[in-house]
């Protein structure tokens, strides 16, 4: 949902376009997850780490997420590139769910396009944020 406010914090805003111009650096101009991310950065407000709501979905933090299409559960963990795992529910910020969740909160329902059409997730419950756990370089 394009018109719903999100949140960034500064710290996030500054390492996230940090992995954009290193991957612009080494050629990689045209991601469709790149220009997804940034596009989202354009628009968000930004906050200080300490400003932040703790409901909102910041890099970093676990969250509790349902498909509404089948009413699953899902936890995942929003984490930069090198750290995603998704066996270990570690996703990455420039994967389709991880840049369409993050900066969102509690309550929100974010859709994607996947290569079968489009999904969407409600956001559950973020159940840690470094930012509400006075993690703040995190």
């Amino acid at each position: 949902m394009k018109d719903r406010k999100i949140f960034l914090t500064e710290f996030d805003k500054q390492r996230l376009e940090e992995l954009i111009a290193v991957a612009i650096e080494f050629g990689d101009r045209a991601r469709a997850d790149l220009n997804g991310l940034s596009t989202e950065m354009n628009r968000a407000q930004l906050v200080a780490p300490q400003d932040v709501p703790p409901n909102v979905v910041t890099m970093n933090s676990e969250v509790l997420l349902r498909d509404v299409q089948d009413g699953k559960e899902v936890t995942y963990t929003l984490v930069f590139p090198q750290d995603a795992n998704i066996d270990k529910g570690a996703i990455s910020v420039l994967a389709p769910i991880g840049t369409a969740i993050l900066g969102y909160q509690e309550g929100d329902k974010v859709t994607w396009k996947v290569p079968s059409g489009e999904r969407t997730l409600e956001i559950i419950k973020v159940l840690y944020q470094p930012e509400a756990a006075g993690d703040f370089d995190r």
